[in-house]
């Protein structure tokens, strides 16, 4: 049976930290499913097609990595793709905690599924999407915090 797992995020944008984490999953798993949620308390800097645009140049060269978009909770698209492992990122305690407590809830909602926390390598904790977007709103580069794989200025205002 494979080991299939799910990415979810509002990932708005993909940042080098994310991109490092899917990385490193990719051992653990055998097909990974980044899945872009619609957030009902955001507003996206970038369109969902944009976000989802974006992760599937970054990773066009991988057979394991599949590109999706859902909206709802996390759970009840893990029950239709039949998903048993949910992975996230941790950058700092404030992020375990939170995630911990989401994990739990899952957990509690469907008993089959296991969250799996990866630690951000240390040189990106500083890098979030939020202060990405900032940047970007600013008219800043933000080159650097974003995968070399793709030009940012292709995905604005799209």
């Amino acid at each position: 049976m494979k080991k299939i797992a799910i990415f979810p995020g509002s990932f708005d944008p993909f940042t080098i930290g994310h991109e490092s984490l899917v990385i490193r999953a990719l051992q653990l798993f055998d097909k990974i499913i980044i899945a872009v949620g619609h957030n009902t308390q955001k507003h996206g800097f970038f369109s969902i097609e944009a976000r989802m645009n974006m992760i599937k140049k970054i990773f066009e060269c991988s057979e394991k990595i599949e590109v999706d978009s859902y909206d709802g909770l996390t759970v009840d698209y893990c029950r239709k793709k039949n998903i048993y492992f949910i992975i996230r990122g941790l950058r700092t305690s404030a992020d375990f905690e939170f995630e911990r407590s989401v994990g739990q809830v899952n957990k509690q909602m469907e008993r089959k599924i296991e969250t799996v926390f990866l630690l951000t390598s240390t040189k990106y904790t500083p890098v979030s999407s939020s202060i990405v977007r900032d940047i970007l709103a600013n008219n800043g580069n933000a080159n650097q915090f974003i995968s070399n794989k793709i030009n940012i200025a292709d995905y604005m205002n799209k």
